[in-house]
Order: structure tokens, then C-alpha cells, then sequence
């Protein structure tokens, strides 16, 4: 992995934009390996994740085991949550009490593919609008997955 990308005098705005979101130092690299894709199992190198890999039954599975969307939606939710709460604390905010939720969905796109698309609710109880808005915004941009999806995944933010 490399630590870090050159920008080079050809580049774009959006090329600069996106070399800003990229890290300058790789401080953890996480290990998974799938066998049998959708219908197989997904385990992590530290022995942490082992699972069964389904299609659910929307996409003509069984269903019995978990998919990629969930494991996505878990992610990025805990991630999302994470960011909340460390924004939140630089401002001064305890978010005890605070959730994120997400729903991650799948479906064909216009080049043959397939595309997700993602939907955050947020719950903080505690804070007014104003506020939780503000701190939504500062996690939405501190967050690596927000940061990986953005400009490639709609991801809508709800408040709650």
C-alpha cells in the first residue's frame, strides 16, 4: 500500500479533491478473504470474523448468512458513529445516548452494473437541531467512508 498519492500538474479539481481524502499515512490495514462470493463464507486474517456469505432473498438467495450490504452497512455505521462522537467531543458535546443507523441498498446501474446506495440515520437526543446538524456535517467529512463513497455512492443523512 502506499502512503500517500502525488498530485502531478495534469491532474483535475476533482483529482485534487479526491487526493485530499486519501491518507497520508497508513496507521491500520484490516485483512478479509472470501471464498465462494456471495454463497461462501468471509473470514479476517486475526481470526476476529468468520462468517457465512448469502444472497438474500431478494436477489434469489436464501438468505441464510450474511452479505456484503449488511457487512457495509455495519461498517459504516460504526464508522460514521465514531466520527460523530469524535467531532462531538472536540466541540464539547457528550453524544451518550447517540445512534447511527444504516441502510445500504443494491441495484443495477446504467453500465451493466451494479451500484449501492446509502441512508444514515442519525439519533441525537440530546442536542438541538442546529447543533446536531453542525456535527453531522463535521462527521460527514472526517469520516473514511464518507470520504471513500463520496462523488460514487448517493448517501443520504438523515437527522432524527
Amino acid at each position: 500500500m502506499s502512503e500517500g498519492a502525488a498530485v502531478d500538474s495534469d491532474t483535475t479539481a476533482a483529482d485534487t479533491a479526491a487526493a485530499d481524502t486519501r491518507p497520508t499515512k497508513i496507521m491500520y490495514v484490516a485483512e478479509a478473504t472470501a471464498h465462494g462470493g456471495r454463497n461462501g463464507h468471509v473470514t479476517s486474517q486475526d481470526g476476529q470474523i468468520g462468517l457465512r456469505v448469502a444472497m438474500p432473498p431478494a436477489l434469489g438467495g436464501d438468505g441464510n448468512g450474511t452479505n456484503p450490504e449488511q457487512l457495509f452497512a455495519a461498517g459504516y455505521s460504526s464508522c460514521f458513529h465514531n466520527a460523530l462522537i469524535l467531532v462531538g467531543n472536540r466541540a464539547g458535546y457528550d453524544l451518550t445516548g447517540s445512534t447511527v443507523a444504516a441502510k445500504v441498498g443494491i441495484g443495477p446501474n446504467k453500465q451493466r452494473g451494479y451500484g449501492l446506495a446509502v441512508a444514515l440515520s442519525v439519533s441525537l437526543p440530546v442536542l438541538d437541531k442546529e447543533v446536531a446538524a453542525k456535527l453531522v456535517d463535521a462527521a460527514h467529512e472526517v469520516c473514511p467512508y464518507s470520504n471513500a463513497t463520496r462523488g460514487n455512492i448517493d448517501v443520504t443523512i438523515l437527522l432524527g
